[in-house]
């Protein structure tokens, strides 16, 4: 059926309606539109749309629940990365979170903005042209799982952008969190106990097993609601939109975003104790869970002085609630040995029930922390589940210590080894360097065949230590010569076995140039580092002849990690074990660059894409990962540099620039077509 103009606008104005009653209603909690007055209007649409297929866009409000179940969720790599945060679980541990960052740069005066933490699960959305294009799981932080099409259904996520006046806006990347309502989380499980079903153990399992459906319509049922919290805008200066956290805050609701209406600006830690110590009680009577407090410096010039360490941003800390606490009494201190030689004390204590769990070890973290607990073998102590996740010793009850008690010293001597141990200035871990210490072989190769590094299937930590222990393996580069016959003398390894783990390390070989460099186990670079340095740095010749400073300006690295990263390549041992394992085929180039005869076959290497629009079959990330894999590279924006501009409907300013430039377009059927 052919389109009238008038139907055109009336599509038009009947999804600007829709769209203001709905930011209204679920955003400003302000409705402005009666229920039976806002299902006619839909209704209205949905017919429109139905007679005129062609006019359904991706922000139409009729789009929030996907046709049909998906069939898999696709693995998306974030443009940045989403790091986890610092825990503090006092005011004392967040003034020592306070005084390491002051430490970091001249002494200035800071604000701080605390925002409640809502326990829910992270997501990441992001907008090309103000339009919702993708939505993603947080994964590891550098990998998620795309979720548009369940993000669509949560009606505080607007569709398309407010702009309100900001005029050549880029990609817009927004982070929160979503969650469940505690009222909805009470229903859904009435619900699911009346169909038999199981029920959601907390409205945190429930928001990430929600946000995992296939069926999107199940998702729309659910009724997740979320709060947005960071904003982050490509291809123009952030300063010139928002200078602080504050002002980032106010934009998004702006934008359309709901945001959490608790958050209050503080000029000292005082006021920010005060508001910890207020919602630590409070947090009762919201409508939603909050397990603790989330401290960011305002200032996104002193955010960006800063930076991150492995894990986390410096310039933020979460302050969680008080955890469950139990008596219990302490059986045994022992000392383990982790692959960095790092003496790391445990308390092995009497079994105790702690958030639904069995706890019977906790760590003492090192020499200084025994010394502040005075904590002995015998004595009771409090312990809990910091952040619901680790076990720790909180303190120890003194009144109730036996007579005979001894306080701990650590050990002199490497436990494992024998060889003496050192503490180096400024440091509170005791270490063992003796390279060749059992147990730092072990930790490095069970660190070397992890999920994360080279995902080496079947090597778990009895097998390690066999290989360690029968003197099979001295480094994670005898791996790769080991023999059927070396393996025979293991416990339950057979021909068939053997086999299959030498076919297991074989296939490691084709593991990624990021994953290989994050097996090294080069300290403080965590997988999240290991991908930011391998991508500025293609081989391991560029990057073991990198420079100092040049390896702390990469975005989330910063001087800690590049003095660790410089210094690794300087030592002998270090650089004897690259070569044999480069010998033994691991790959220390990023893919593209591997050979002529690689790039041979794939097609698109040297070339150049930008994709705009929406493609008629593909979605975006599963064009941008198929000219990726013949060897093209993907930018967001058009240059002089594009190769190839790849074309779907409202393909918007790319395609008027591309025009201008001379670039040649492409439909997805030649797109396509180039591929086959």
């Amino acid at each position: 059926m052919v389109q009238t103009h008038s139907e055109v606008k009336r599509v038009e104005e009947l999804r600007r309606l829709l769209q203001q009653a709905s930011y209204a209603y679920y955003v400003l909690d302000a409705p402005v539109m009666e229920d039976a007055v806002y299902d006619q209007l839909y209704r209205e649409l949905q017919q429109l749309e139905i007679q005129h297929p062609e006019l359904v866009t991706p922000d139409s409000p009729t789009q929030r629940i996907g046709e049909r179940p998906a069939t898999q969720f696709l693995s998306v790599r974030h443009n940045i990365p989403l790091y986890s945060l610092e825990n503090a679980f006092n005011v004392e541990e967040l003034q020592a979170w306070d005084q390491r960052w002051r430490r970091q740069v001249a002494p200035t005066e800071a604000e701080y903005v605390a925002e409640l933490k809502i326990d829910g699960s992270a997501i990441a959305l992001t907008y090309e042209n103000g339009i919702l294009v993708r939505g993603a799981t947080r994964g590891d932080g550098v990998t998620g799982e795309d979720i548009t099409q369940n993000v669509r259904t949560i009606r505080s996520i607007p569709l398309r952008l407010s702009f309100d006046g900001i005029e050549n806006i880029g990609k817009v990347e927004v982070r929160g969190e979503a969650f469940l309502p505690l009222e909805v989380f009470k229903q859904i499980n009435e619900e699911r106990q009346k169909a038999g079903e199981q029920l959601f153990a907390n409205p945190r399992n429930a928001a990430a097993g929600t946000l995992r459906q296939l069926d999107s319509k199940i998702v729309a049922r659910r009724r997740l609601d979320f709060f947005a919290y960071t904003l982050h805008i490509s291809g123009m200066d952030d300063a010139s939109i928002a200078n602080t956290q504050w002002e980032a805050l106010e934009l998004l609701q702006k934008m359309g975003f709901r945001v959490n209406s608790q958050h209050q600006l503080c000029q000292s830690l005082a006021e920010v104790a005060d508001y910890y110590r207020y919602w630590d009680t409070e947090r009762l009577n919201l409508p939603y869970m909050t397990d603790g407090v989330v401290l960011k410096l305002n200032s996104f010039k002193l955010q960006e002085q800063l930076g991150f360490t492995q894990r986390f941003p410096r310039w933020a800390v979460a302050l969680k609630y008080p955890a469950e606490e139990a008596p219990t009494r302490v059986e045994n201190i022992a000392v383990n040995v982790g692959r960095t030689g790092a003496l790391t004390p445990l308390a092995q204590m009497r079994p105790v029930q702690l958030a639904g769990t069995t706890v019977s070890r906790a760590t003492l973290h090192n020499s200084d922390r025994i010394a502040q607990l005075d904590i002995r073998i015998g004595d009771t102590v409090i312990v809990r589940k910091a952040g619901e996740i680790i076990p720790e010793v909180v303190r120890v009850l003194k009144e109730l210590r036996p007579v005979d008690t001894q306080p701990f010293i650590m050990p002199t001597h490497c436990p494992v080894c024998g060889q003496p141990v050192v503490r180096e200035t400024g440091e509170a871990v005791t270490r063992c360097v003796n390279a060749s210490c059992a147990a730092i072989l072990k930790g490095s190769i069970e660190h070397w065949v992890s999920r994360d590094a080279l995902d080496i299937k079947g090597v778990g930590e009895k097998l390690v230590h066999q290989l360690v222990d029968k003197e099979l393996v001295h480094s994670v580069a005898d791996l790769y010569s080991l023999t059927n016959e070396q393996l025979f003398v293991l416990e339950r390894m057979g021909e068939k076995s053997a086999q299959k783990l030498i076919e297991a390390i074989a296939q490691s070989k084709n593991q990624p140039w990021s994953r290989v460099l994050y097996g090294l186990g080069i300290r403080h670079v965590g997988s999240v580092n290991a991908q930011l340095l391998s991508e500025k740095y293609r081989a391991v010749a560029e990057l073991s002849s990198a420079k100092q400073s040049d390896i702390a300006g990469i975005y989330g690295i910063g001087a800690e990690i590049a003095q660790s990263v410089y210094q690794w390549f300087r030592i002998s041992a270090n650089q004897r074990l690259i070569e044999r394992l480069q010998a033994a085929g691991l790959q220390f180039a990023n893919t593209e660059e591997i050979s002529a005869v690689d790039n041979a076959n794939l097609k698109l290497v040297g070339k150049t894409f930008v994709i705009t629009g929406t493609l008629p079959t593909l979605k975006r990330d599963e064009a941008k990962a198929l000219i990726q894999k013949a060897g093209g590279k993907i930018t967001e924006s058009v240059s002089k540099k594009t190769d190839y501009l790849v074309v779907g409907e409202d393909a918007g300013s790319k395609l008027e620039k591309a025009q201008t430039l001379g670039i040649k377009q492409l439909s997805e059927a030649e797109l396509l077509k180039i591929l086959a």
